[in-house]
């Protein structure tokens, strides 16, 4: 099994053989709760949550924002997402937003000896986007800088319709060498703030460092 830990504490927990993953996020992040003990806690968690991001509206639009959130978690336990965030800040003169998410998935028992090359000739030949192979303090990585179109609930846009929205992002894949990948991403709908988050995520991915059940540092073969 494979904990995760971002600077905040613990996501998770160290099984026999584990891996602990551990990153530093930086600050303004708001952080969706994901280590609730049940639903109320959940609930009272997204609302705080709220009350956070949203301090000027009423009670009323900090629940509907509350409950929008509540509704993707099922699509965050399937993903397994161990960690969601997400940023705002003003990029001359314009509002921005970035999310950030890092997953903890099975890694394909097809990659062998190389993994990291693998998983990088698959992502090209699927045409997901500009992919290169890196090396990070924790080890070798692939990464995969592209855009994807999805569609923007019409509840939240002035029309009322489903509008289509399109979302630039950076994913940073991280095998391991217990059968688990690491999957981190950053995506923005804001252009003018793709410089900013770009660098931002680059810092994170580049703080992630692995240790073991005793706590000695790992760094994945090549």
């Amino acid at each position: 099994m494979t904990a995760t830990t971002s600077e905040e504490g613990l996501r998770g927990s160290v099984g026999s053989g584990g891996i602990d993953v551990r990153w530093i996020m930086p600050e303004g992040m708001f952080e969706i709760p994901m280590d609730a003990e049940d639903l109320d806690d959940t609930a009272e968690q997204l609302i705080d949550l709220a009350r956070k991001v949203m301090p000027e509206a009423t009670f009323e639009v900090q629940l509907e924002w509350a409950l929008m959130v509540a509704a993707h978690y099922d699509s965050f336990v399937e993903a397994g997402i161990q960690y969601s965030g997400f940023v705002m800040t003003e990029v001359e003169g314009t509002r921005c937003t970035a999310t950030v998410s890092v997953s903890m998935i099975d890694l394909d028992e097809r990659t062998g000896s190389d993994p990291a090359g693998f998983i990088g000739s698959t992502m090209r030949h699927l045409g997901l986007g500009q992919v290169s192979e890196i090396e990070l303090p924790c080890g070798p990585a692939v990464s995969c800088i592209g855009r994807r179109k999805s569609s923007l609930d019409g509840s939240l846009t002035a029309s009322g319709e489903d509008e289509p929205i399109w979302t630039s992002f950076i994913q940073v894949q991280i095998p391991l060498n217990n059968g688990t990948l690491l999957v981190m991403e950053m995506g923005t709908p804001t252009p003018e703030g793709w410089e900013v988050f770009s660098s931002m995520f680059a810092g994170v991915v580049k703080s992630v460092r692995l240790f073991n059940d005793a706590g000695k540092p790992l760094v994945m073969p090549r």
